[in-house]
């Protein structure tokens, strides 16, 4: 384990930020700068194929070690590069907590940036463990750069312990997951997995292999402009109409509303002026149902208006992001199953809860790779208060060696 910090500590030097924006793929170029890095590091450990492809991603295969390998499935470990847009990952400035009190960690003393346990009171199941932390000016990167870390990490010690039986492991390492695009050019037939776990989730025992229905919805709508002096029973004051349309949705149905299992209608971007406005949302459920009921409404909503203002005053786009991969995980329960026992056999509770967003392993997984995700050990995600726990790093790197040896370890004999 001694690596593991040391290699945490390097990647968050590099300024991995993705954009959302951006039209090229990678979405930033400096993606590439980790990817090339990574590359040469894992050459460096022994992994000979590793290769960065056209599109950003790196992969590579640790070879079997075990009896009959050709019997046991491929399994494959990922993470992902960029960090999130919504906050800098420029200029990094990590700092280990040692021995943490459970009081509150000063980030940076002139601004007077703290990480408080009375906003974040799950950093107090951590008394007496090890924090890594930012200065709070930037995000500090374990989404995902601790996966990574603990990827590579597990790798060097099956590399270093021949004693540990595994089959064919895969390693890949994606660029854009932040922006919803890590796996649009996934070769996942060439990868040659039949199972995966992504390295993206948080508390340690964090075992998730259910997650949003996600779609977007973009609505354009069309005004008449007149000079508000001779204005009545003519004009349409698209800014106006952009307004009233946010009203009709739940106002009880809103991220800051809902929690677990609960969907929601988050309202992402409104502008607009007399002759023209845009209004765009996200629409999340884990429900399939109460999804596809979600997006009925968008259309609804959009009839009512055109029905109010004339016809073609409003039209709306609606898109699916990714699906629940609960779906294909449920006829492959051997990848929870296995998680679940190593992580018990670990003494790691396992926490099943459901993921409030997405991963590249729900786009895997309907891409023919089934592929839950497991934690790392990160907190906080996608701002300056997000903070990582060594020790849980270090749980998360036995996980993946558990999960690699359980794969190819017989099955007990009948009783």
């Amino acid at each position: 384990m001694n690596n593991l910090v040391h290699r945490f500590l390097h990647y968050t030097s590099f300024d991995t930020q993705s954009d959302e924006h951006s039209v090229t793929f990678p979405s930033t170029g400096k993606q590439l700068v980790l990817a090339h890095e990574l590359d040469t590091e894992l050459q460096a450990l022994g992994l000979k194929d590793s290769s960065v492809d056209a599109n950003g991603y790196v992969t590579a295969t640790l070879p079997a070690n075990c009896e009959s390998p050709e019997a046991v499935p491929v399994i494959a470990f990922l993470a992902h590069m960029d960090t999130s847009p919504d906050a800098s990952g420029r200029g990094v400035k990590p700092r280990i907590v040692t021995a943490y009190d459970g009081k509150d960690i000063s980030l940076n003393a002139r601004q007077n940036l703290v990480l408080s346990p009375a906003d974040f009171p799950d950093m107090l199941l951590h008394i007496g463990e090890d924090f890594i932390v930012a200065d709070g000016t930037t995000l500090l990167g374990a989404d995902d750069k601790a996966g990574i870390a603990e990827i590579m990490t597990a790798i060097e010690y099956l590399l270093a312990h021949p004693e540990v039986k595994h089959g064919v492991i895969k390693v890949g390492f994606t660029p854009d997951e932040e922006v919803g695009q890590g796996v649009d050019r996934f070769d996942v037939p060439k990868f040659g997995a039949k199972y995966a776990y992504t390295l993206d989730g948080d508390e340690l025992g964090s075992l998730e292999y259910e997650n949003f229905n996600a779609a977007s919805a973009e609505f354009s709508i069309v005004g008449k402009s007149i000079h508000p002096g001779s204005a009545k029973g003519i004009m349409k004051n698209a800014a106006l109409i952009a307004g009233e349309l946010t009203t009709l949705f739940p106002s009880d149905e809103t991220p800051r509303a809902t929690e677990k299992r609960e969907g929601f209608f988050h309202l992402t971007g409104i502008n607009g002026m007399c002759e023209k406005a845009e209004v765009k949302y996200i629409i999340r459920d884990h429900d399939k149902l109460r999804f596809e009921q979600r997006k009925s409404m968008v259309h609804a909503i959009t009839d009512f208006l055109n029905a109010k203002y004339g016809e073609e005053t409003v039209t709306v786009h609606v898109r699916d992001s990714y699906h629940n991969m609960r779906e294909i995980i449920e006829q492959n329960m051997v990848l929870i199953d296995t998680a679940r026992g190593v992580m018990e056999k670990l003494g790691i509770k396992p926490l099943v809860k459901p993921v409030r967003g997405g991963t590249d392993g729900s786009r895997l997984s309907y891409m023919g790779l089934p592929c839950p995700n497991l934690f790392t050990g990160g907190r906080n995600y996608h701002g300056p208060l997000e903070y990582v726990v060594i020790q849980s790093m270090e749980e998360a790197v036995k996980v993946i060696v558990g999960i690699a040896e359980a794969f190819a370890s017989p099955p007990p004999a009948a009783v």
